[in-house]
């Protein structure tokens, strides 16, 4: 089954202790969209302007995303750029220009609005309300979001969760939004709330879903160099979404599997800058690194 990704699309600089890139694919769209797209096919929700360089667009292209909801407006398009700390962790916007995302109103078409999955991007509540008075009646929805929206949008988040299947974010989102130290006592907490499942991120330390069904914890892959963290989050919910869309059944089962391949995703994004180590990821990379982590999972098979 298709996906529908809706999210901000932009061009980032990034830097690092030993590197600065600029003009840099970058935005929550692109890397969910491409991360799904090595599960399901994808239909891509965003916006740029008419600086958007082409060999950006053929990055989603190469993987057959449907790019009919990406609108081409007169303008600029959103720009990032952040600085990271040798601790990958902690990182610093030194910039956002919004331009042309400043006036984005998703609007679907009507094949876009018949599509089960529905991955809303780490964006504006309102944006993401937007789009779901838009979808007739989808199978499964998750919202990814941040502690940006938890602090100038809380209200209007809150009312997106009885409305979302999932809600992705990461520990200290989660508990800030619930006002719960404790991970679990915070995932209860968002569950009564609206969604059925929440997924919180630990970065390093992987990865707590908890659902109707149960909870299940997976680990985060060890690496022993991080290029650039950026859009790891996005890649995470885009694998995850990806993954479920080709499943018969959501479940816990089917979801801790999701889990294990945004996982999966997410590590080899953070091996080089941008969308670079996804657009030569190979089926046989995936089925390796697949095995690693499975072991750390369950040793003794």
């Amino acid at each position: 089954m298709s996906v529908l990704v809706v999210g901000s699309v932009g061009i980032d600089r990034v830097q690092t202790p030993k590197e600065d890139r600029s003009d840099l694919l970058g935005g929550s769209a692109s890397f969910a969209g491409l991360a799904a797209s090595f599960h399901a096919p994808v239909s891509l929700i965003g916006i740029v302007g008419n600086d958007f360089p082409a060999h950006h667009r053929a990055v989603w292209e190469k993987r057959n995303i449907d790019l009919t909801g990406l609108q081409v407006v007169q303008g600029k398009t959103f720009r990032w750029h952040g600085r990271y700390e040798e601790n990958m962790n902690n990182r610093t916007t030194l910039s956002t220009d919004l331009n042309v995302f400043a006036d984005f109103k998703p609007q679907l078409a009507a094949s876009h609005k018949k599509l089960p999955f529905v991955l809303l991007g780490n964006i504006a509540p309102d944006l993401q309300h937007l789009v779901l008075d838009q979808m007739e009646k989808p199978k499964f929805t998750i919202a990814d979001t941040m502690n940006l929206w938890i602090d100038i949008a809380q209200p209007r988040l809150l009312e997106l969760l009885p409305r979302i299947d999932m809600l992705i974010l990461n520990d200290s989102e989660a508990s800030l939004l619930s006002g719960e130290p404790n991970l679990l006592r915070a995932s209860r907490w968002l569950r009564d709330r609206g969604p059925r499942y929440v997924a919180i991120k630990k970065g390093e330390h992987g990865c707590f879903l908890i659902g109707p069904d149960g909870a299940f914890a997976a680990p985060a892959v060890p690496l022993d160099q991080v290029v650039d963290p950026t859009g790891a989050g996005d890649t995470f919910a885009g694998g995850l979404t990806g993954y479920l869309a080709g499943q018969k059944e959501v479940n816990l089962s089917s979801l801790a599997m999701g889990v294990i391949e945004g996982t999966l995703l997410a590590s080899f994004n953070v091996e080089d800058f941008s969308l670079n180590r996804l657009k030569s990821l190979s089926t046989q990379d995936l089925a390796t690194r697949r095995q690693e982590l499975l072991r750390l999972i369950n040793p003794h098979p």
